[in-house]
């Protein structure tokens, strides 16, 4: 996989609990887990805000790009 979500590693550095962004995001906790385990086709740029406000991060913090190793 090219994305890697690290939306767990932003969760520890801030000691927040998922069930805590998911009431500051505002979205449901099966979309939130579809997320961080990587199952997600898309985001919407609202939604991704929403995430970086409530971590007080930037969308870099929580979405790498890594090359694949056969690329």
């Amino acid at each position: 996989m090219a994305i890697v979500i690290h939306i767990d590693v932003m969760l520890a550095k801030r000691k927040m609990s998922v069930t805590e962004l998911t009431e500051k995001v505002g979205i449901t906790m099966a979309n939130l887990s579809i997320l961080k385990n990587g199952k997600a086709k898309a985001i919407r740029f609202s939604t991704l805000e929403a995430i970086c406000k409530a971590l007080d991060c930037q969308p870099g913090d929580i979405i790498e790009y890594v090359p694949d190793e056969d690329t």
